[in-house]
């Protein structure tokens, strides 16, 4: 299953339906073993569907995740910002994550999920193509060009 965006959330977002605050520090980012089986067409929040087991926790990582707001490095924030990058295209980025002290095996699936709201829409999954040990620190490095990038329309 490639990473992307959650499709029922997005549309959500667009028909006003629910809403999402990506600038929040208060979405976390859970993490899940290769033995889910996601569908970023069809899932819509943490704990649901593919969602409600194979969660993995450990010392350092709890069931429901890590909030981005306790998730910095040495003070950098992690503080999401979403806006325009020119020509027609939008992006979400924020500082690189790490947390100190986790030991959790099994690792295949990060999942960020806005918290803050009831449902606990799932924003994003991310694919790490196998399953990852951590003994030590848990980083996410993100892309240079952000999270993700949307393109919304053409250029000028």
């Amino acid at each position: 299953m490639p990473s992307g965006l959650y499709v029922p959330t997005m549309v959500g977002v667009l028909r006003q339906d629910i809403a999402l605050d990506l600038d929040s520090t208060a979405h976390k980012i859970a993490l899940f073993n290769g033995s889910i089986a996601p569908n970023l067409n069809t899932d819509t929040a943490y704990g649901v569907g593919a969602y409600a087991s194979n969660e993995v926790t450990g010392t350092g990582w709890p069931a429901g995740g890590v909030a981005l707001s306790a998730a910095a490095a040495g003070g950098t924030s992690t503080a999401p910002t979403f806006g325009p990058a020119g020509s027609g295209v939008a992006v979400y980025d924020m500082g690189n994550v790490a947390v100190s002290g986790v030991t959790a095996t099994g690792i295949h699936y990060l999942q960020l999920y806005a918290d803050a709201l009831a449902g606990n829409n799932a924003i994003l999954l991310i694919d790490l193509g196998g399953d990852y040990p951590v003994d030590g620190v848990l980083r996410v490095l993100w892309r240079e060009t952000g999270v993700f990038t949307w393109t919304m329309g053409g250029g000028s």
